[in-house]
């Protein structure tokens, strides 16, 4: 998708954990971004899970890809992000903190990117406050694509996800039109959950 750049890399180890945790992030942009298309549908039936809640979400995830099709996908994809419908979700930061798009979140978050040197990607006209774009950045901030100090992925996590990326995949892994994308809000709410208990932990 590459919504948003740096010019700078961290330049810093990354070790095992962050590694899974930026390919999480990167999963869920991709997956916000666009429907998926055969090739990853295939490759998310592969996936395997563990007992752990966030296991278990990468095997119905693996389940969905497997039953799911690329035309189908599209189709839900388009039923749920086109905007268009009367179930349709609007996956802005603006529209479930400010009840309206671009508003205050993504003046803010533009301010953070100033900050973080992240610049927007040429020819993108997307809203910055996108829970895709948001989690393309968290991956860049965990797995070292993006210049930050200690605790840069904190602090950009607890003020432009967790306020209300939890709810955002709550009514994804709810909607009435969603099958494959159901399972995709399940994985991100857990996500985010695992993502909220580590940070608290840490602290």
């Amino acid at each position: 998708m590459q919504q948003s750049r740096s010019q700078f890399s961290s330049g810093r180890v990354v070790d095992e954990i962050d590694r899974a945790r930026a390919q999480e992030y990167a999963l869920l942009a991709t997956l916000l971004s666009r429907s998926p298309d055969i090739q990853l549908l295939r490759r998310l039936a592969s996936l395997r899970g563990d007992a752990s809640p966030l296991g278990q979400a990468h095997a119905a995830l693996g389940e969905a890809a497997a039953r799911a099709d690329e035309t189908g996908a599209a189709r839900e994809y388009f039923e749920l992000f086109s905007g268009l419908g009367r179930h349709a979700l609007l996956p802005y930061a603006s529209h479930y903190l400010a009840g309206s798009l671009y508003g205050r979140p993504l003046a803010r978050l533009r301010e953070s990117f100033q900050n973080l040197g992240i610049e927007r990607a040429a020819g993108h006209s997307e809203p910055e406050d996108h829970a895709a774009i948001l989690c393309e950045i968290m991956a860049g901030l965990v797995g070292g694509e993006f210049e930050g100090r200690a605790g840069a992925d904190r602090e950009f996590f607890e003020n432009h996800l967790a306020p209300w990326m939890r709810r955002f995949f709550v009514d994804l892994e709810c909607a009435r039109s969603a099958d494959f994308y159901a399972c995709v809000g399940s994985l991100g709410r857990i996500f985010v959950d695992v993502e909220t208990q580590a940070f608290a932990l840490a602290a």
